[in-house]
């Protein structure tokens, strides 16, 4: 989002529309390689757990050097990939300590306790991290990653995790290379038909991806941010341009979207501020490789809406998949209640007289017209959260008259 050769004080408007539109910067430099359609056509008859268990196992073995690491952190959901990653540690270095990290959100749906009885049943230290105003430390948090993303749950854990081992596991890239966003699928399903465009496609595909965006999104911009939804369409279109099956389509998207443009970058910057070892087995290039070539009727059945169908199986052959539930889990805060309690106050403190509204940036009108609202649709408050991250963004590299230990209370 920021011309390297000016430094962090030049904006780009494509990026800034991008991450407040899409939620994530395609002009980032991604460490992951970036795939075309071709690679997500079936290369596999039908997926083989062995590999997929040997791939991890692998991995695991040769990211820790296991004759002198003796103790690892993961970061524990309750879900599928971290409970699979977790079981397939315990059994490749069984005298490992393992310390599993959850947290738990003031105000938000409890799911440490199904990460606690996955815990439990592997024999794994269990730390649950309680996190009563998730903004509090939001302008340390962007300083690390040096982008304006509010969401930013792994802070919390690699903060935690530096403290107990030098090493962290997760099951990252479970849900874009195996299909765990089972929502997304079935609402795209459901919005277009075999004579679907290219366009219609994009469209429908940014539909399902409601909490990024807003009804009246373009009137949100100032003049300075040169929106339009042209720019974004032709951003995903080509995704959609292709023989690839719809939900191949799709996974093809997801890749190229949030994992390499949002996930993966912020989640590197914040391990190497903490100077934290990442072990992410499902990341692997062969794994990467050889998941995009599995036929999507082995990674998502869509009569039962049940996705990460080759992960779930592998686990069953350690018992430990009747633990997980069939729906999507994660680090989810509940951003209503968030707003309830903090986001509000604070977005009226930051955004009523903002640098980025008196810049061009966005328009004021729009903030004024929905921040006092007490009936704000979910939308609008992942919105207020994104201009919260941009306004404090630029407060720390623009103007820079903000420092990075400012807490947000």
């Amino acid at each position: 989002m920021l011309s390297s050769e000016q430094g962090l004080s030049k904006v780009k408007p494509h990026s800034i529309t991008n991450i407040l539109t899409l939620r994530y910067d395609p002009s980032i430099k991604p460490n992951l390689p970036k795939k075309t359609w071709s690679d997500f056509k079936p290369s596999i008859q039908k997926p083989s757990i062995e590999f997929i268990e040997k791939s991890i196992q692998e991995t695991i073995k040769k990211q820790l050097n296991v004759s002198s690491v003796n103790k690892i952190c993961i970061a524990l959901s309750g879900g599928i990939d971290s409970a699979l990653i977790l079981t397939l540690i315990k059994k490749t270095i069984p005298d490992i300590q393992v310390d599993a990290i959850s947290i738990k959100f003031a105000n938000s749906i409890d799911e440490t306790e199904n990460a606690s009885k996955i815990a439990a049943k592997l024999d794994t230290n269990h730390h649950i991290i309680y996190v009563e105003n998730y903004l509090r430390e939001l302008p340390k948090a962007i300083s690390i990653i040096k982008l304006p993303f509010w969401d930013l749950h792994w802070y919390h854990v690699v903060k935690k995790s530096q403290s107990l081992s030098k090493y962290l596991a997760s099951g990252d890239g479970g849900d874009e290379l195996f299909g765990g966003y089972t929502f997304r699928y079935k609402k795209f399903l459901s919005l277009i038909d075999a004579n679907s465009t290219p366009l219609e496609k994009a469209k429908a595909y940014l539909l399902c991806h409601e909490r990024d965006r807003v009804p009246d999104q373009e009137k949100m911009f100032g003049k300075k941010a040169k929106f339009s939804w042209e720019s974004i369409y032709e951003t995903l279109i080509g995704y959609f341009d292709n023989s690839l099956s719809p939900i191949e389509q799709v996974f093809l998207a997801d890749y190229n979207g949030k994992l390499l443009y949002n996930f993966n970058p912020i989640n590197t910057k914040i391990l190497n501020y903490f100077d934290v070892e990442p072990i992410s087995p499902l990341l692997s290039k062969d794994m990467i490789s050889y998941a995009l070539g599995i036929p999507f009727q082995y990674k998502y059945d869509k009569t039962k809406d049940i996705g990460k169908l080759a992960l779930r199986k592998l686990l069953s052959k350690y018992h430990v998949d009747k633990l997980i539930p069939n729906e999507k889990l994660g680090f989810n805060v509940n951003t209503l209640n968030l707003w309830k309690s903090f986001g509000r106050s604070l977005c009226q403190e930051y955004l009523m007289d903002s640098q980025i509204t008196k810049n061009g940036w966005i328009n004021k009108e729009w903030i004024s017209k929905y921040i006092n609202r007490t009936d704000l649709d979910v939308r609008y408050v992942n919105k207020f959260f994104g201009l919260l991250a941009f306004e404090i963004w630029y407060r720390l590299f623009v103007t820079k008259d903000m420092s990075a230990n400012t807490t947000l209370n």
